[in-house]
Order: C-alpha cells, then structure tokens, then sequence
C-alpha cells in the first residue's frame, strides 16, 4: 500500500452512516474514494450520500457505488452546513494547515463543495509538506478565456512568473467549467497567501485560485515512519 492509500484508508476512520460527504478529485482522493465504495458494499458503512468535486470524481464514485446528490438538492433537505464531511488531497500544506488545491484541474467546483462542509480533512503523503506555500510548485488560478492572455500579464505583476497551463500536445488545459488555468510560480514561495488571496478574489477575470486558507479542519500524513493527524485546533493560526 503506498502512501497516498495509506492517507486515504486512514481517513476512512471518520466517516460515519447517515453522513453527507465531499469527494474530492485527484489520485490521493481517488483511493478514499475506492476504499469507501469497498465499505458501502460490505455493509460496514450505510446510507452515505456525497456532492463530487469534478466529472472524473462523479465516475470513480458511480463505479464503487457510491450514492451522489448535489449541493441544491441538500439545501431542500437541511441546513448549513449542508455536509458533515469532506475529504480532498492537496498539493501543498503549510505549517498552519494551509493548502495549495488545483493540479487536479478542479479548484473551482471543490471550494465551492468544501466551503459547505462541516469538517475538511485533507490527505497528503509527507512530500506535500512544505514550510511556505509555494515552494513546492505553482499555484493554480482559474481565468475566463475572454482576455486570458490579458489575465495572464496581470498575474505576472503580482511577483511571479504566470503562464497558461497547456497540455503535453500544447493545447490550453480547460477545467469542467470551460474556463483556463494559469500557473503562478513564485521564487521561495508565496510572501503573504492571505493577502494574495484578497488580491487575487478581486480582479475580474479571475475565478478563483488554489489557495484554500483557513478551511481544513484535520491534515492526514502518510509518511515513511507511519501515519499522523494533525487538527486545526492542535496549531495557533
């Protein structure tokens, strides 16, 4: 079992019958999502319904069995927060549970499912740990294809290098919501992610980036000496 299933079988561990869940997307989340049907199917969880993050998370949920509804549909039926649980990999995580989202091409739709949620675990191997976001590797920002180059050179200015993220064949990488993303690098990583984060939530064009900032209740680590939870409530924000 590799690490990344490691994390996701851990994870397993708070997920109750009768939850409403977020599934995330990516490899890391694909596990989870495996592992969850397997249960579904043994009877050992029952009655779960989950809101998917992405068209590939809606597959991989529709072949293990995985009951899905939507987020609108939740709203006829309770209230805020409309699910008790969501769990997604990341791309990054600083030391304040802090993360990097949207190498999976899906940032959009999981901030607006785990924005809804209850408790927001994350599941990482420990390569993902990183002491500042941003060293790892680029920040996704999804941007309308009206004047996306244009986006671009504005993205440019705010201390990075920005490029539109392109496919091996040099085709420009669509999201589900048919819109682009553009790649944010920055030397030594992101100076101040809370106000980038403001900068970047204001200028038109831009629909939303990957930092996902003050949002994740519980970071599971799988690493080479075992597994470890670390919770928000644990760490001074």
């Amino acid at each position: 079992m590799n690490l990344k299933q490691q994390a996701a079988e851990f994870a397993l561990q708070y997920v109750k019958s009768g939850m409403f869940l977020g599934l995330g997307t990516g490899s890391t989340t694909a596990y989870f999502i495996q592992a969850l049907g397997d249960r579904l199917a043994a009877g050992t969880l029952q009655d779960i319904q989950a809101v998917p993050t992405s068209i590939g998370t809606v597959a991989k949920a529709k072949a293990a069995g995985i009951p899905l509804t939507t987020l609108t549909d939740l709203y006829k039926q309770r209230k805020p927060p409309l699910l008790d649980l969501a769990v997604d990999g990341a791309d990054e995580v600083d030391p304040d549970l802090n993360v990097i989202k949207g190498l999976g091409r899906a940032l959009l739709r999981e901030k607006i499912v785990e924005i809804q949620t209850e408790q927001f675990i994350v599941i990482v191997d420990e390569s993902k740990i990183v002491p500042r976001l941003g060293t790892r590797g680029p920040l996704p920002v999804e941007i309308t294809p009206f004047e996306a180059e244009a986006h671009v050179q504005w993205l440019s200015s705010l201390g990075c290098r920005a490029e539109l993220w392109l496919e091996e064949d040099g085709s420009l990488v669509v999201t589900d919501n048919g819109n682009y993303l553009a790649l944010l690098t920055f030397d030594g990583g992101i100076p101040n992610a809370h106000a980038l984060a403001l900068v970047l939530a204001e200028r038109p064009g831009v629909v939303e980036h990957g930092l996902f900032l003050d949002m994740v209740s519980k970071v599971i680590v799988a690493g080479a000496t075992g597994i470890r939870a670390i919770a928000a409530d644990q760490i001074s924000r």
